[in-house]
């Protein structure tokens, strides 16, 4: 068998506003930019953050990444973890190989792992919460969509059986996909709120689900010692005013700050650690056949609606600087991000009115678009930056929790939308495969189509970085969407130390360390 170790990842929605406008809304969809484990040895510190959104279930089967993972990742041990430069490590399976054939995938589990019952981790353990993830609709289902069987031929061996190759699939043992429930209490419905982990931590009884999930550090986990924490404190506050006043207040000492926040904190002994790209601002151009709204069938005019934002002074203004202007959907500190690309499209209206013009919309023409409220604050740049080269914008309010119907519903061609950063995988997936929660109308190219087919199915990291870059390059160049604006987001922290800095997009407590 071949030994390979694959940094590539998996296909993962997420949203996120931008921390300039609404600071926390959203982001317990939203990926974190976190760490490692602290190198610090096991005391008597504890962690409080904030999140701005309560976790939607414990049910292995049914939980989500983004934020409420501080949570759940404290509770359930995964297959793997991603360390803070991004690489994929050992966790509960201290080993992995693939077959040469890459159909296969075997992993060594740790022994003498137990749940927080007492019962054993084990292989069993490990295919019973992954046939039932694989057998039940929820948001981990497809992502594990490459497993045709699991085998568990004896306690500490868990054999993936594939139906392809499956770039991805490490990654995404690494997150939700990866979690090893209790066998015995997975059905129970009371694992959704209260479940029998895995992990290095157990819910405390102080716990009000909704608002304050406490943890206590179990001294039995098989790695404690990467846990320096002896409790941890999540508590949910969506209002950012409300996060800054439990900053001062010393209810919580880490979490997001908007930036207008930074100087009271800083004076007030915080240490900031700024995140650059956290999720990106993006223009969706989805209907690229023309289907809905001809015009947007026509390459020149994606082109065009590019060339429209002065992407800069919207990043330094509009995001107060906790921003990056680009022109790709990539994180920019993943192996697909190519900063040559941000040069494609410079702003100039000039020039994009005579692209409308030349495909034969000299009048430029209009566009209905669904109004979110974590958008609200750019859609007046967007109504005008469209609007100076003729493309007139009407936007109609949609309610939040009508997002996803909404957006998949083909109704509006075009969108504004806010994106956690994920992996390579994931963003390619989502974006540009004909499944993608983003290709909502199931947009299709030869060239793309064997573009992602190679890298998706690449085993190699380099070789599938290479193969990425080329779907970012043709996504780019044939303005598959027009991407404004990175989002960054500032990490305050006192008492204990942030160890992220965007390269891990995996929410996770091993983002903080004991501050010296």
């Amino acid at each position: 068998m071949t030994r390979i170790r694959s940094t590539n990842p998996r296909p993962r929605l997420r949203v996120l506003p931008t921390t300039a406008l609404t600071a926390a809304a959203l982001l317990a969809l939203t990926a974190c930019g976190g760490g490692t484990q602290s190198s610090s040895s096991p005391g008597a510190k504890t962690l409080s953050l904030a999140i701005s959104a309560t976790p939607n279930s414990f049910d292995p089967a049914q939980i989500n990444d983004g934020q409420s993972a501080y949570v759940w990742s404290a509770v359930y041990d995964t297959l793997l973890y991603t360390d803070n430069k991004g690489e994929l490590r050992p966790n509960a399976a201290e080993s992995w190989e693939y077959s040469a054939d890459g159909l296969t995938l075997t992993l060594k589990l740790h022994r003498g792992m137990t749940f927080s019952s007492g019962a054993a981790v084990n292989s069993a353990a490990v295919k019973a919460t992954m046939d039932r993830t694989i057998a039940t609709p929820g948001s981990q289902q497809a992502l594990l969509v490459s497993v045709k069987s699991v085998e568990a031929p004896d306690p500490t061996t868990v054999v993936l059986n594939l139906k392809r190759r499956d770039g991805s699939l490490l990654s995404n043992l690494s997150m939700a996909a990866g979690v090893i429930g209790d066998p015995a209490t997975l059905t129970k419905k009371s694992t959704a709120l209260d479940p029998v982990g895995s992990g290095p931590y157990v819910l405390d009884k102080s716990t009000v689900t909704g608002s304050t999930y406490v943890l206590k550090r179990r001294e039995d986990y098989w790695n404690a010692k990467a846990y320096p924490f002896r409790t941890v404190t999540v508590k949910v506050i969506a209002d950012p005013t409300a996060a800054f006043n439990a900053l001062q207040a010393g209810q919580i000492n880490a979490g997001s700050a908007s930036p207008e926040y930074a100087p009271k904190l800083k004076a007030a002994g915080f240490r900031t650690t700024l995140v650059k790209a956290t999720a990106v601002a993006n223009l969706v151009l989805a209907d690229r056949t023309g289907s809905v709204l001809k015009p947007l069938g026509d390459t020149r005019v994606r082109q065009a609606i590019n060339m429209a934002f002065d992407r800069t002074k919207i990043s330094q203004q509009l995001l107060k600087g906790v921003a990056q202007p680009t022109l790709q959907v990539f994180n920019p500190q993943g192996r697909a991000y190519d900063p040559a690309l941000d040069k494609t499209y410079p702003f100039d209206p000039t020039a994009a009115k005579k692209l409308l013009a030349e495909a034969g919309y000299p009048n430029g023409f209009s566009v209905t678009m669904p109004s979110f409220v974590f958008i609200k604050t750019f859609e007046p740049t967007v109504t005008q930056a469209l609007g100076d080269i003729g493309i007139k914008v009407k936007w109609t309010s949609v309610p939040v929790q009508n997002l996803f119907s909404a957006i998949t519903s083909k109704k509006y061609p075009m969108f504004l939308f806010i994106d956690g950063m994920s992996t390579t995988a994931r963003e390619a997936a989502n974006n540009f495969s004909p499944s993608g929660f983003l290709n909502v109308f199931r947009s299709t190219d030869p060239e793309l189509t064997k573009l992602l087919d190679r890298a998706q199915s690449e085993l190699d990291p380099a070789k599938a970085a290479t193969a990425y870059r080329e779907v970012d390059a043709f996504a780019v160049k044939q303005a598959w969407n027009a991407p404004i604006s990175f989002l960054g987001q500032n990490w305050t922290a006192k008492g204990v130390e942030y160890l992220g800095n965007g390269t891990n997009v995996n929410c996770t407590i091993r983002a903080f360390g004991v501050n010296g």
